[in-house]
């Protein structure tokens, strides 16, 4: 079994002293530009990891990043997260840091989570997921100075100029929109939309991709709300197309809403009939319903980006008002 590197075989493979590779992994901003590019390619092509539990010892960090494991509700579309968890710890292992998870069932007992690994030094950073208006949990994060980036955007009234801290996101409305076109010019003018009730960031951020693409085709639709379950979609659906069965397409706020429409629509004698969601899980691929891929690994290569920078291996604190302080990623439509 061959050698792991060591920080001195970095050392003389770039060039420096022992103690500069340490000021790179450590303290990145104390070194030259050149010179800690030329570290940082030395690790890079060596593969050299440092050692956590010795690194935790040198900084007092335990470099460490916390992330909840939400709970299991069963259901069709957890698998994006599953995914974007998966990909976080893949890639924050490549930079040297471990992710923990938690559990919690609600943002006051996240917060008391949160509170009880930072206070005991056993993470230095948090990844959000779920965010919500008005989220509680960001608030009690900047109020204790952790840093922190979130899988969705804040949902304020400009999240993009005037951000109120990082965040990774996939463009809901970009994926909606590229399926409403597709289906337009495929499938008919009458196409509807099947989401969620208003007040759900992302739901009504998917449900503007549709209305625009429509909007600008000068076509109409109906807009038709349901929780997320497959069960009541299939209902509202097959009462729908009953009443109106000139429909030529739907466009789903996920594949669990696209499933249901797509078992109402077979249930109605009409297999053919063009249904999209959104998340690209199994379940739809195995149905044969074409859907919106949100590329959780790009998100979670994002998510990173944002807490440590596109090179660096030290959390950083990020001024939520800098450039690059948000990082949208654009799904891809996948027919079937």
């Amino acid at each position: 079994m061959a050698k792991a590197p060591t920080v001195e075989d970095v050392a003389r493979a770039a060039g420096v002293s022992r103690q500069t590779v340490s000021n790179v992994l450590n303290s990145p901003g104390i070194v030259r530009g050149p010179t800690r590019e030329r570290v940082q390619r030395a690790i890079a092509e060596l593969g050299y990891r440092p050692h956590a539990a010795a690194r935790q010892l040198r900084t007092r960090r335990s470099s460490t990043i916390g992330v909840r494991l939400d709970p299991y509700a069963g259901g069709v579309s957890g698998v994006v997260l599953d995914r974007f968890v998966h990909a976080l710890t893949e890639r924050a292992s490549e930079r040297g840091m471990r992710v923990l998870l938690y559990a919690a069932r609600t943002p006051a007992e996240e917060i008391d989570r949160m509170g009880d690994l930072v206070d005991g030094g056993e993470i230095d950073a948090i990844v959000l997921t779920g965010t919500s208006h008005e989220d509680t949990r960001t608030t009690w994060l900047q109020a204790r100075d952790v840093p922190f980036v979130s899988f969705g955007r804040p949902w304020r009234a400009d999240d993009v100029d005037v951000p109120a801290h990082s965040w990774a996101d996939v463009d809901g409305a970009a994926g909606t929109r590229a399926a409403t076109r597709h289906l337009l010019e495929h499938a008919g003018p009458r196409i509807a939309f099947l989401g969620w009730p208003e007040g759900s960031g992302t739901g009504d951020d998917r449900a503007r991709g549709w209305h625009e693409a429509m909007s600008h085709a000068g076509a109409s639709g109906p807009r038709w709300h349901t929780e997320e379950s497959v069960g009541l979609a299939r209902a509202l659906v097959g009462a729908a197309l009953a009443a109106d069965p000139a429909l030529d397409a739907i466009v789903c706020v996920s594949d669990a809403l696209a499933i249901g429409a797509h078992l109402a629509a077979t249930a109605l004698g009409r297999p053919e009939l063009p249904v999209v969601g959104f998340d690209n899980t199994p379940a739809a691929e195995a149905l044969g319903i074409s859907s919106v891929e949100q590329l959780p690994e790009q998100v979670a290569a994002g998510v990173l980006d944002l807490l440590m920078g596109p090179t660096g291996s030290v959390v950083l604190r990020r001024d939520p008002e800098e450039e690059g302080a948000y990082v949208l990623v654009e799904p891809r439509l996948v027919v079937r």
